[in-house]
């Protein structure tokens, strides 16, 4: 058994107890939901994602001194994988049924410590900054988990520090994350949402592809970020400025290696890739007039100047042939306006206009979205439709017809108890050119969800 699979049987085993633990103490509680979700393709029939979740939430606030969090997920999650009559007889039948623990969150709250008005959090948590509704131009300091790329806003837990300081109607807020933990990208082909084409000789032919990502240092001048923010309530709008510097957390290709294997101009390509370092000065808004929610966020982002540097593969070795500029250091700015309305007929309303998607970075790299969203619900709230809901793309305003994208995402969720869901829906996409949506037009799926929460 190797040490991968004895550290998870450690994990279960402690979580039993725990479990009892949290059980047999009052000032202790336990909540959580269980989930599957499978999906399928509308072109060929093939299942694309096969999950099965236990996710489980212990908190307990012993004194008004001190709270104490934790989330962890358990996963069945992919599809059998069995090459040999051997890994059907595996103890962990981890080959038949392949599962995972995810440790999300764990930390302490400390209030008033020190000082009345100081509160502290450490441990690994997820902080959410910004006030529009899941893409976040200011919210930088937990890594993006885009393993399923429809999930948007979807973050991991950092290992970090957090102070408050409560001023009046003021906060101040500092968080320092002594360790970088990258973004996880999408499962499946869907990654190729993220993969522009990059550029090769006129001629040559591409067999395989590798790529190498070398990640920062190991030492606190290279890992660690730090980050600031003030905010407050004006007029009843809420407020807040930010100040974050760190590292991107998705990787940067700055290298290319094309590597000959014939004479007829076919090669082999290796790409190595980097987190490079930004600031991000921030600000946000949220409030509402004649009961319309409203809400604004911008973020300046200055990163280093990151060079592509490609070269070829030649006895003598390594010979370069092309220096191009990756990533500018010149400043570019994402934001995010949005608003949501709920008419007079229980229709339901919520939509954003989006400059620079969260993978996106350098100024002439930022694109336009549209985000939608209409429901309704029926039959006293047993029943929510969605009709329209999803994301437009507009790459060039100019010629729309041949620069653009379409996700589409029509739901129906059905509420026998209070405490259960079934959802059904579709996953769409269309558009031409080059963007994300347009990259996996393909791979359209319809999905079926339940889930129980307790």
């Amino acid at each position: 058994m190797n040490d991968n699979k004895i550290f998870q049987k450690i994990i279960v085993f402690t979580l039993l107890i725990i479990s009892g633990n949290l059980f047999a103490q009052s000032d202790l509680s336990i909540n959580g939901y269980i989930q599957t979700d499978n999906r399928i393709r509308f072109d060929n029939g093939q299942f694309s994602w096969n999950e099965n979740r236990l996710n489980l939430k212990f908190e307990g606030a012993p004194s008004d001194k001190y709270h104490f969090f934790s989330e962890v997920r358990l996963r069945g999650f992919g599809f059998p994988n069995v090459n040999s009559v051997s890994e059907l007889q595996t103890r962990e039948k981890n080959y038949v049924y392949t599962w995972g623990i995810e440790f999300r969150e764990a930390y302490l709250d400390l209030y008033q410590f020190g000082l009345d008005d100081i509160d502290i959090r450490i441990g690994r948590q997820i902080i959410v900054w910004g006030t529009a509704d899941k893409i976040n131009p200011t919210n930088n300091i937990s890594p993006d988990d885009l393993e399923d790329i429809f999930n948007f806003g979807a973050q991991l837990g950092a290992n970090a520090f957090k102070a408050d300081y409560y001023w009046d109607d003021v906060t101040l807020t500092g968080v320092f994350v002594p360790i970088f933990t990258p973004a996880t990208l999408p499962y499946g082909d869907y990654a190729k949402a993220f993969v522009p084409e990059f550029n090769i000789p006129p001629g040559m032919t591409i067999r395989n592809v590798t790529d190498k990502i070398t990640l920062p240092e190991t030492k606190l001048s290279e890992t660690s970020q730090y980050a600031f923010k003030i905010a407050t309530n004006l007029f009843d709008y809420d407020l807040s400025l930010s100040y974050y510097n760190g590292r991107d957390d998705f990787p940067l290709a700055n290298e290319i290696i094309i590597i000959p294997v014939d004479t007829f101009g076919t090669a082999d390509v290796q790409t190595g890739m980097i987190y490079p370092k930004i600031q991000v000065v921030g600000a946000d808004f949220s409030g509402s007039v004649f009961n319309i929610g409203f809400w604004g966020e911008g973020a300046m982002f200055l990163a280093d100047k990151v060079y592509m540097n490609t070269y070829i593969q030649t006895q003598m070795g390594l010979n370069p042939i092309e220096k191009s500029v990756a990533l500018d250091d010149e400043p570019y700015l994402k934001y995010v306006l949005g608003f949501d309305y709920t008419f007079s007929n229980s229709w339901y309303v919520n939509a954003q206009f989006i400059h620079g998607f969260i993978h996106e970075r350098g100024k002439d790299n930022l694109n336009d979205y549209i985000a939608i969203r209409f429901e309704k619900k029926f039959f006293n709230d047993k029943l929510k439709i969605v009709p329209i809901g999803g994301v437009v793309t507009i790459i060039d305003w100019g010629d729309i017809g041949n620069n653009y994208g379409v996700a589409g995402s029509p739901e129906v969720t059905y509420y026998p108890t209070d405490n259960i869901e079934l959802i059904f829906g579709a996953f769409i996409m269309m558009g031409e050119g080059d963007n994300m949506f347009s990259r996996i037009q393909d791979q359209d799926e319809f999905y079926i969800k339940a889930k129980v929460s307790f």
